[in-house]
């Protein structure tokens, strides 16, 4: 009998409708002749499974729906979710407690890197190279000239503990702090300001098994605009050139870190690290994503062809790990 496998989608944040191309992809992805596999659609205000013969809700319960007059309990929940409550630990920790596997990190590192202040300052005590950055909540009050005599100018006025498509503003001039701090307020409570960083973006993927470790190559990201918005992201107005053209010595040194880092925060599933490469070929972290965009063109699917894998064979990994013996 096949394992039935639910892909998580939507949440209740602006990257809802990215969150549901996401699950397109991984649902192309997925071997369909191992699995069944369902969309399940998460939102504020419901939880249904999208079925041919129409949605079905989710019995919060045990995670089952109704479909063709079965009531069906997934075996495996693949989470594709931007933001709440699929990034940031809370459906790990509701998982955890009825007892459905998932592919994502557990609800302790979710939180850790759903808020990218604290992250960065963690792995910046551990010896990694981070931008400095400071974090202001909305109830809290900072002025202009704290924000530059701190961090200076040009600087990221974005949400802290959001996705990284919405609410992002580079910000080159005084006149531009207010107005990009409330933007960013209206994704998140806490607004992260970090330090420019002029360099070459790059972003790296990597998954571990019971028995296998993969870090791929890595994706040079060349915006069209001032810096890797949503635009770019999703509107085509970037070149991603992947592997990237990064010297044998640099592309060792990233991937050894991407590795590391999964490490230390003991991760699970697909993650992604982003980068930016400095003067000198200074590697600064910038983010760690453990629910990655995965569309067809987005820089997980790219980098799986570039390793010469099967994204088929990616899919299986992650959902098989988690029925191995401990």
């Amino acid at each position: 009998m096949k394992r039935k496998i639910a892909i998580i989608a939507g949440g209740d944040s602006s990257e809802h409708a990215v969150s549901m191309k996401s699950a397109e992809g991984i649902r192309s992805f997925i071997d369909a002749d191992k699995y069944d596999i369902y969309l399940v659609e998460l939102s504020k205000e419901k939880w249904e499974a999208v079925l041919p013969e129409g949605n079905a809700p989710i019995d919060k319960n045990d995670f089952s729906f109704v479909a063709n007059g079965e009531r069906i309990r997934p075996d495996f929940a693949y989470i594709t979710i931007h933001g709440t409550p699929g990034e940031n630990g809370i459906l790990q920790g509701y998982f955890e407690l009825i007892g459905l596997p998932y592919s994502t990190c557990d609800v302790l590192v979710s939180a850790l890197t759903f808020s990218k202040f604290h992250l960065n300052q963690y792995l910046k005590s551990l010896g990694l190279k981070v931008a400095e950055s400071l974090v202001v909540n909305r109830r809290q009050s900072i002025s202009e000239q704290d924000i530059i005599d701190t961090i200076g100018l040009p600087c990221f006025i974005k949400p802290n503990a959001s996705g990284s498509s919405f609410g992002v503003t580079k910000v080159k001039t005084v006149e531009e702090i207010r107005p990009a701090l409330e933007t960013a307020f209206a994704e998140s409570d806490d607004v992260m300001v970090e330090a420019f960083m002029d360099g070459t973006e790059i972003a790296n993927g990597c998954y571990k098994v019971k028995g296998k470790e993969v870090v791929l190559p890595i994706t040079e990201v060349v915006s069209k605009n001032e810096f890797f918005d949503f635009n770019a992201k999703y509107n085509g107005e970037v070149t991603e050139i992947t592997p990237a053209r990064l010297s044998e010595e640099v592309t060792a040194r990233v991937q050894k870190l991407t590795s590391l880092i999964y490490d230390i925060l003991k991760c699970k599933g697909i993650i992604r690290v982003d980068y930016i490469i400095t003067a000198g070929d200074v590697i600064n972290m910038l983010e760690v994503n453990t629910t990655p965009g995965m569309t067809a063109t987005s820089f997980i699917p790219q980098q799986v062809r570039a390793a010469g894998l099967d994204i088929k064979e990616v899919m299986t990994d992650i959902i098989e790990d988690a029925f191995l013996p401990s």
